[in-house]
């Protein structure tokens, strides 16, 4: 009788041997290879323009370089000066009211003005293009603008003042002046977006919540913050965020309004450093003194405080949420 014998499959070598898992994954990539293709010039202008100079950032920060000699390591020495920078901390202070001065009073303005675009308002169109073109229009031309209107002789604000009897105020040279200025260009500026993004959220919130509340006889006072508040806080949170975010990364609006060339102007920011901002001085030392080095190393402990900033900010809206 005749013995039929199956040949002996041999095991695959290991180097043959594709796990099913990355194999799959791998064809779903080949699959796609279009999409991937088709997206990837985003990809590839951010690493150039974006990541790239990021990295390179957190590189110079530890060398010392006027931009056109050859770079020294100076380690950790330039963030230990910075640290002891008081022309730095002064700059943190006067970033740090500046915020104070504009945020509050532009979250509170936009929920008012929200508000009453949510009500039955004729020609409601017309006013949300209306609060949300400062948002759109140049930033150094409303500087300029501003600049005008405080002036210290012929400025709306003491014309104002003088209407009054009141005496006038050095807006342009005052260092709380200043930031005043500041701020209220902040507060122009910001204002209608988010107004905008408020009535957003406010449109969200059912009409049955309102006519229960006034058929139990509340008041629009009650309605808004019993109701309204309540509902925006998960929008006011990301305001609030938003702005301290922009906030730390004050720039456009001291530089129009001061300067920032110490060869013109000896005090960077303003008489007295008035209106000196993180940015502000991070630009002075890149920019004017020629120090790259010193200003990644000011840039990057910029962006550590408005982490930290940011994260105190969440801690406390989340905790009052709860």
């Amino acid at each position: 009788m005749a013995v039929r014998l199956t040949p002996v499959r041999r095991p695959p070598e290991a180097a043959d041997r594709v796990p099913p898992r990355r194999a799959a994954g791998r064809r779903r990539v080949l699959a796609h290879w279009p999409q991937y293709l088709a997206i990837s010039p985003f990809y590839l202008l951010f690493a150039v323009f974006g990541l790239f100079p990021v990295l390179f950032s957190l590189f110079l920060a530890f060398q010392r370089w006027d931009g056109l000699g050859p770079m020294q390591y100076v380690g950790l020495d330039q963030f230990r000066f910075l640290l002891e920078d008081s022309t730095f901390w002064l700059s943190m202070r006067n970033t740090f009211v500046i915020w104070f001065l504009s945020t509050i009073p532009m979250l509170f303005l936009a929920l008012v003005i929200a508000a009453m675009l949510n009500s039955s308002v004729r020609f409601t169109g017309f006013y949300r293009v209306a609060y949300f073109i400062p948002n759109v229009t140049s930033l150094v031309a409303m500087a300029i603008f501003f600049g005008s209107v405080f002036s210290t002789n012929f400025g709306l604000v003491n014309a104002f003042l003088r209407g009054l009897g009141l005496g006038t105020v050095p807006w342009l040279t005052d260092p709380l002046g200043m930031k005043i200025a500041v701020a209220a260009v902040i507060t122009w500026q910001w204002t209608g977006y988010n107004a905008i993004i408020y009535l957003a959220g406010m449109q969200t919130i059912p009409t049955e919540l309102y006519e229960a509340a006034r058929i139990d006889g509340a008041g629009p006072v009650q309605i808004f913050f019993r109701i309204t508040v309540p509902m925006l806080r998960p929008i006011i949170l990301f305001t609030v965020i938003v702005s301290t975010v922009t906030g730390m990364q004050t720039f456009t609006e001291p530089q129009v309004l001061f300067g920032t060339n110490t060869t013109l102007n000896p005090n960077t920011g303003g008489p007295a450093q008035g209106a000196l901002t993180m940015v502000l001085y991070f630009y002075h030392q890149a920019f004017d003194n020629r120090n790259f080095g010193y200003g990644a190393a000011i840039a990057w402990l910029v962006f550590v405080v408005i982490m930290l900033f940011v994260a105190i900010n969440w801690r406390i809206v989340r905790r009052r949420e709860r």
